[in-house]
């Protein structure tokens, strides 16, 4: 009895352990989200108001003005960017993030994918790390970006796919991540980063009418690369908020959990204890009586 008493103590000392670690993860989270969620809200207007206009510049331009980075061509071979953490303990938002990309390379690109034509680069150590695992083509080049996560080193990568689809290393670029809508809630998304999408045109709508000064030409040049910058940079800032919400989330699970093993812990142990008072006690009546009969 007492070795299972022993037991009962050293099962709820590792959990009250864990359950202090769990409680600072997540005000770690809490705190890191906060500025996360700051920086995402303020930024989305922006960005969304910049791929409207670029979406609606490509599908209003006639002709082969310039519009490379709209080219749709046959898509031989893809790259995908898949935005995950670098670290874990934040419930199921990698795994999320990842079966999701499998999922557009197999529905999307089946050839692609069968010949061994998709590359991956995983922003974050752990979508990195699942794909090299199992045989993809993966870069490790901007595994890191969310240590330095700024929007000069995410314009070099936005650059890096841009030149590399340019040079047709690459006919197609999706952009797997998390939208931050609060800290319980991130939608999972997979969104074409090039070529660029046209806008279908409602039947009756009028076509966007833009004055362009200096000449069409040279500011569509100058603009296409600089709004994708600031599409994957709000991409980024997505997925960072989303990874801080998911730890906090999933780290006040594990809290309240922990509380739930250790009420019922508690309760074995007393029950435990209870009863072996009982025995002592009853062990003693018993001598008692022996001796005195």
């Amino acid at each position: 009895m007492s070795g299972q008493l022993k037991e009962v103590r050293l099962r709820i000392k590792s959990i009250q352990s864990t359950q202090q670690i769990t409680k600072a993860l997540k005000m770690v989270s809490a705190a890191k989200l906060r500025r996360a969620q700051d920086a995402i809200l303020q930024m989305r207007p922006y960005a969304q108001k910049l791929q409207e206009m670029l979406a609606n510049i490509v599908s209003n331009t006639e002709g082969d003005l310039g519009l490379s980075l709209a080219t749709e061509r046959p898509v031989e071979r893809v790259l995908y960017i898949v935005l995950t953490s670098d670290r874990g303990t934040c419930g199921s938002y990698n795994s999320n993030v990842i079966k999701l990309a499998r999922q557009s390379m197999q529905q999307k690109y089946p050839a692609a994918l069968k010949s061994g034509n998709i590359t991956v680069w995983g922003f974050g150590k752990k979508g990195y790390e699942y794909f090299e695992r199992n045989r993809f083509k993966v870069s490790d080049q901007f595994r890191d970006i969310f240590q330095h996560q700024s929007f000069e080193h995410v314009q070099q990568a936005a650059q890096a796919a841009i030149k590399a689809f340019l040079d047709k290393q690459f006919d197609a670029v999706e952009v797997v991540y998390s939208e931050f809508r609060n800290a319980a809630t991130q939608v999972f998304k997979v969104e074409p980063f090039l070529p660029i999408a046209k806008v279908q045109s409602k039947t009756g709508a009028k076509k966007a009418d833009f004055i362009f000064d200096p000449s069409k030409e040279v500011l569509i040049a100058e603009l296409m690369p600089k709004i994708l910058n600031t599409q994957l940079f709000k991409a980024v800032l997505d997925a960072n908020a989303s990874e801080h919400g998911a730890r906090m989330t999933a780290m006040d699970k594990a809290t309240e959990n922990a509380n739930e093993l250790l009420r019922n812990l508690k309760i074995s142990y007393n029950r435990a204890r209870q009863a072996a008072i009982t025995t002592e006690l009853t062990e003693i009546v018993s001598g008692a009586a022996a001796l005195q009969g």
